[in-house]
């Protein structure tokens, strides 16, 4: 394992680059550029705010559009990653083909797009936050201290994801398609337009409790808006998760790496 972190540190030219090519590709002649990924959040907020907003109690769009916004960005980068994550290996297949570099490499050149994402994004939440919600909380330091190491967590979870997507979906070629209609419903069983409580109020607390996403809302979107926190239980699941999935997606490499390219 460290000679294969080393071989990827030293070839951190390559999947940059590559991450890189994806983003100038996906937004070539383009009018608003990578804009365009702020567009999906702020339109779907807009939605949300109109019809959903008096279902987290209070009715004000105000205080729903830092929750919607927040909630968002960590659905999308869980989303994507899971769904453009098991296209990796295919899309990476002349690569692969042709260089004996370890996998993760290409996973990275994946991860590293949906991160940049999932940057813009949860930086508008945060602006959107302190000035549409302000607060005493809400504070640079305070951003630093609570929001960034679980969203540096999340990440890492995502990567896991895209890993095991990509692996999945060599073997079984029906791996994306399955997460986009697995996702599709899951996005209504996860607390994105409704507060938490909703599940509870209705004997479905238990799939916010088994839910990974909730875990990652817990310690992303309720210290932002909240001013709280998170409690040593919350960072813990969160940070359990995220290391089950980093441990599960090296074993699949450990096992399936060497075989892998006879399936592509």
């Amino acid at each position: 394992m460290p000679g294969r972190l080393a071989t990827v540190w030293r070839f951190r030219h390559f999947w940059l680059s590559l991450a890189g090519l994806d983003l100038r590709v996906r937004y070539r002649r383009s009018a608003l550029g990578i804009g365009w990924s702020l567009l999906h959040p702020v339109v779907m907020t807009v939605v949300f705010c109109v019809a959903f907003a008096s279902w987290l109690g209070t009715g004000d769009w105000r205080t729903a559009a830092p929750f919607y916004l927040t909630g968002l960005a960590v659905w999308d980068v869980v989303k994507h990653s899971a769904v453009q994550g098991s296209l990796t290996f295919l899309r990476n297949e002349p690569y692969i083909r042709q260089s004996p570099l370890p996998l993760a490499v290409y996973t990275l050149r994946t991860s590293l797009g949906t991160s940049v994402h999932f940057g813009i994004a949860l930086g508008v939440a945060v602006l959107a936050t302190a000035v549409l919600h302000p607060a005493d909380h809400l504070t640079p330091l305070y951003v630093l201290g609570a929001v960034l190491p679980a969203a540096a967590l999340l990440l890492a979870f995502c990567w896991a994801v895209t890993a095991l997507g990509a692996v999945a979906n060599v073997f079984f070629h029906d791996t994306q398609h399955l997460a986009e209609v697995g996702l599709g419903i899951g996005f209504f069983l996860t607390p994105i337009i409704y507060p938490k409580e909703r599940l509870a109020e209705r004997g479905l607390g238990f799939v916010a409790d088994v839910n990974p996403v909730v875990a990652f809302l817990d310690v992303v979107r309720d210290p932002l808006l909240t001013g709280e926190l998170p409690s040593a239980m919350a960072f813990a699941k969160a940070a359990g998760l995220t290391f089950v999935a980093v441990v599960a997606a090296v074993a699949a490499f450990a096992r399936f790496e060497r075989r892998l390219v006879f399936h592509l």
